[in-house]
């Protein structure tokens, strides 16, 4: 099948999620502010196991959807940033500059914004990678609207925007949202690690052996302090990849984990984290620091920050925009990365321990996402007329 085409159905696949995933935010949204709110906190709170002799594994419904689904959702990514950097848009120095710079960009705008709200010291600080994440499903769905009079070049350059954004997400998650260390379960974690190496250098291509080991990999991280998604991304590296993709265990877990993930767990995460008591706020709720720090991260740092960086790239000579992209384009895809709710939503649970903070957090990434869609699509309307379609 040819690559033009695999990206076309891709890209179809992610939009349709988009819209997906909203539906499922707005219900949520719906279900808290009515008589099922007990109800709804109720379910997220009843507690589930898995039981192994004298062992057990018990948690909140809640955070097996965030610590075990999203588990699933970290892996997919793990796997489509080792296509992009083995043969995609991320392979090789000169196509990776321009994405590169602007999803920096996109990440220290947007986090310089939130803690000049916050306050650096402050409890409220301790969610400034807040606005630094895209959500991909959403903006892409998005861009959709809009039909084929987008070129294709630039829904590939907001993936890998967006994609390099999920890579800068995940390292800060490892870096700086983990809690107390525990030095016997990471020996485990390593040694599980290097079972995956293992089984990458002789050449397993059965997937079974992969996942008992990612599993492994997955408790060990949970019990070490580390969030457990990360061990997602780390098994997903370890699968093996070849040129010809009928043959290649990543594409077909790719292609196989995509449904799955886009219409069933990233729609049941939005349920589960995007409700947010709205009875009795008032307009003072977005002047709390935590969710205006949200807000016009989301808003205003990561267009400023996108169109910023990439000019800078353009104007040293190290990156050129894409055919059929000019600035204004560029700019319509920078508010588009505005659009920051499933990861930032995820990190809001990992930054605050207090239902306040996190129902501010959630209040200023409904907000910010949903103004950055829709100037984003206003913009993007300008920026990609309708002849635009005949040069792509």
């Amino acid at each position: 099948m040819p690559v033009v085409r695999l990206l076309q159905r891709f890209l179809a696949l992610e939009s349709a999620a988009g819209i997906l995933v909203a539906a499922a935010a707005v219900l949520a949204l719906v279900v808290e502010n009515s008589p099922l709110a007990p109800l709804y906190e109720a379910m997220l709170g009843t507690r589930a196991g898995v039981f192994l002799g004298d062992h057990s594994l018990t948690k909140p419904l809640l955070l097996w959807i965030n610590d075990g689904l999203m588990a699933v959702f970290f892996f997919l990514v793990g796997l489509e940033i080792k296509r992009e950097v083995r043969d995609g848009e991320l392979a090789g120095p000169t196509r990776a500059v321009l994405p590169a710079a602007a999803a920096l960009g996109g990440m220290v705008v947007p986090l310089a914004i939130y803690l000049a709200i916050t306050g650096p010291g402050s409890e409220a600080a301790a969610g400034w990678a807040i606005p630094a994440a895209t959500d991909i499903a959403f903006a892409l769905a998005v861009l959709g609207v809009l039909g084929s009079r987008v070129p294709l070049a630039a829904k590939v350059l907001l993936t890998a925007i967006a994609i390099i954004d999920d890579i800068g997400a995940i390292l800060i998650i490892a870096v700086f949202y983990t809690d107390t260390l525990a030095g016997d379960s990471l020996l485990l974690a390593g040694t599980a690690v290097a079972g995956l190496a293992i089984l990458n250098r002789v050449g397993v291509k059965r997937l079974a052996p992969y996942i008992v080991v990612g599993v492994l990999l997955w408790t060990f991280v949970l019990q070490s302090g580390v969030h457990a998604t990360l061990a997602g991304v780390i098994t997903a590296w370890a699968i093996p990849m070849s040129d010809r993709e009928e043959e290649s265990l990543l594409h077909r877990l790719e292609q196989d984990l995509h449904p799955w993930v886009a219409y069933a767990i990233l729609p049941l995460f939005a349920f589960a984290n995007a409700g947010v008591p709205l009875l009795g706020l008032g307009a003072d709720a977005l002047l709390n620091p935590v969710a205006l720090g949200a807000t016009l991260g989301l808003l205003i740092g990561k267009p400023a920050g996108v169109l910023a960086a990439g000019w800078l790239a353009v104007r040293l000579g190290v990156a050129r925009l894409p055919e059929g992209v000019d600035w204004s384009g560029l700019a319509a895809l920078g508010l588009l990365c505005g659009i920051g709710f499933t990861m930032s939503l995820f990190i809001s649970s990992l930054a605050f321990a207090d239902l306040a903070s996190v129902n501010a957090a959630r209040l200023g990434i409904l907000v910010g996402s949903l103004g950055s869609a829709a100037i984003g699509l206003w913009v993007a309307r300008f920026a990609f007329p309708r002849t635009t379609s005949a040069r792509t």
